[in-house]
């Protein structure tokens, strides 16, 4: 798909007609238009085929083929019997990313978790100094969500990655914010297998906790430390669970024995 043809599908209304040429690609192109525009939101259901096919003017093979496509992009979710959704922007390009990287070796895996830490340690620490009420407001609920879903027994993969979106948002600095992103989409296979143990989950739980205090105090040095120290810990954990060896329990949960800087007094 050339560039041309995505600008120009960007611009079209969604309720003109399509050419009668490369109807898929241009669905495909019209569709994603309506969600990078923000016409659909995360979470909304989009029209029936039936409502698509009268707006752009195709059969529904066609539409079909496209569904699909942004389907296997991870930007909407087809559910049999409600209808199709689009997904959160931290699900986009999820699904391949996944496929590309689930047999990545270990020297790939170590380079993926070694610049995550990097990452969002200093988003961290920009989060201390920018972050608005409001933001810590919500750093805070993902905390507390995560607390709920442990003493709940559920699965805390959505608020552990519910932080560290909010954290990187907190940060203003979009590139660095969606970098984060991306690498946590590539590595979230790995982070859901070492979020199934309970104890590792108690142990998140506590480090997000110190994390958002060292925010909320805006003490940017302990906010980058934290941040890096959690991160290798999960470096560590996940190298453990993709070579198959398992952590001594002893070492479970444990804090790092690094001696920290002064904390800062909050401004």
């Amino acid at each position: 798909m050339s560039a041309a043809a995505y600008l120009i599908g960007m611009n079209l209304f969604p309720t003109s007609p399509l050419e009668r040429t490369t109807l898929s690609a241009a669905a495909f192109e019209r569709l994603i238009s309506n969600i990078v525009q923000g016409k659909w939101k995360a979470g909304e259901q989009i029209p029936t085929e039936r409502v698509l096919c009268q707006q752009l003017g195709i059969a529904r093979n066609s539409l079909r083929e496209a569904l699909k496509a942004m389907e296997l992009l991870g930007m909407v979710d087809s559910r049999v019997g409600e209808g199709t959704f689009v997904c959160p922007r931290s699900e986009f390009l999820s699904r391949p990313l996944l496929w590309a990287f689930t047999g990545a070796n270990q020297h790939e895996l170590k380079n993926l978790l070694e610049a995550r830490a990097m990452i969002e340690a200093d988003l961290a620490s920009m989060a201390a100094s920018r972050a608005t009420v409001p933001e810590l407001r919500v750093i805070k609920g993902a905390v507390s969500l995560m607390e709920r879903q442990i003493a709940a027994g559920e699965p805390v993969l959505e608020s552990d990655l519910a932080f560290h979106q909010a954290v990187g948002e907190a940060a203003h600095n979009e590139v660095l914010a969606n970098s984060a992103l991306l690498l946590r989409n590539m590595l979230k296979y790995w982070i859901h297998l070492k979020l199934m143990a309970p104890h590792i989950c108690v142990h998140a739980l506590e480090r997000h906790t110190e994390i958002y205090e060292a925010i909320r105090k805006r003490d940017v040095h302990v906010a980058r430390e934290l941040m890096q120290e959690h991160l290798d810990e999960t470096a560590v954990q996940i190298t453990q669970l993709t070579s198959g060896r398992s952590a001594s329990p002893k070492n479970h949960g444990k804090k790092t024995a690094r001696k920290r800087p002064p904390r800062s007094k909050p401004a």
